[in-house]
């Protein structure tokens, strides 16, 4: 495993055909707050996060995620990984540079093994923030994100090599094997999700609330509002976060989640979690049953982004 040299998940982007729509949704009722716009962009905050934005949304004609950022803790870390990716044999977007984005910040963009667009970047200002407050049911920061990949295993195996991720658990079958490897870069338990699916696509983007008396708040607010929910609410064994799935406008699954587990690295040993046992994907008993429409449906449709570059 190479060196860590990330620090946290910054935001998520998402190309829309479909865009006023999907800013109604993602600044209306899923509590995000538009900060900045320019010609079909918007970048959306969290109250809660230090960070400028956490997710990003542009007017595309195709659906597709444009990339996934994650922060460094300095402008050296970031040209030290760029040097390393190069030497990896990974496919560069560009060279490391002062990027034109909110906050600002020095970073640069290269190509996952399933060809989804990575950002690295430090120095990127801090956003004026709030604590959220008690009862207030909107999202405090972006908490992980899954990805679907159709080779989990080369995909977790890229990831520890090239960025330093680590195992903590994993969902596996009998036959199939891991079906969900959770992998992180800090004691939370996952930051990032690689999940088996037939292509390489977005399987969720998951928000952390205050506590869970806001969680079940948010769950029921989303609710009253009609937007649909696709499983939940429950409590994973691994990470030991409650979890509420719903769907975006685009068909994107989006999570509200909260008390995400805090691991003591040093003596951390990854779990293999039986999909065959209940307990494993909802502890509480209280989610629908894990079923097969609820699978294909987090599967989510084809990127046609992938070794594509967002053009902004």
């Amino acid at each position: 495993m190479s060196q860590r040299l990330l620090t946290h998940l910054r935001h998520v982007d998402l190309a829309v055909p479909d865009f006023a729509k999907q800013l109604d949704f993602y600044a209306g009722v899923w509590g995000l707050t538009e900060v900045d716009k320019d010609n079909g962009v918007s970048f959306l905050a969290a109250e809660g996060s230090p960070e400028q934005y956490v997710v990003r949304l542009r007017r595309a004609e195709e659906k597709r995620l444009d990339l996934i950022s994650y922060g460094a803790a300095t402008p050296t870390d970031v040209d030290t990984l760029a040097e390393r990716l190069i030497v990896g044999g990974v496919q560069l977007v560009g060279e490391p540079g002062t990027l034109q984005t909110p906050g600002g910040g020095y970073g640069f963009r290269f190509f996952d093994v399933d060809g989804r667009t990575i950002e690295v970047s430090a120095d990127v200002a801090v956003r004026v923030h709030r604590r959220i407050e008690e009862k207030e049911s909107i999202p405090v920061r972006l908490s992980h994100v899954v990805v679907n990949s159709p080779d989990v295993a080369s995909t977790r195996q890229w990831y520890e090599q090239h960025l330093g991720f680590a195992l903590s658990d994993a969902i596996v079958h009998p036959q199939a094997g891991d079906l969900l490897d959770f992998m992180r870069i800090s004691p939370q338990h996952h930051s990032l999700g690689i999940a088996a699916g037939p292509h390489a696509s977005l399987h969720h983007v998951s928000f952390e609330l205050r506590g869970l008396d806001e969680f079940m708040r948010g769950t029921g607010r989303l609710l009253r509002s009609g937007t649909r929910l696709a499983w939940g609410p429950g409590r994973h064994l691994a990470g030991d976060n409650p979890f509420s799935y719903f769907v975006d406008p685009h068909g994107n699954t989006v999570e509200y989640t909260t008390e995400m587990e805090e691991l003591d690295e040093d003596a951390w040993h990854p779990h293999h979690y039986s999909v065959q046992d209940e307990e494993a994907t909802d502890q509480w008993g209280t989610a629908n049953p894990l079923s097969e429409p609820i699978l294909r449906e987090l599967q989510n449709d084809v990127d046609h982004g992938l070794f594509t570059a967002p053009p902004v």
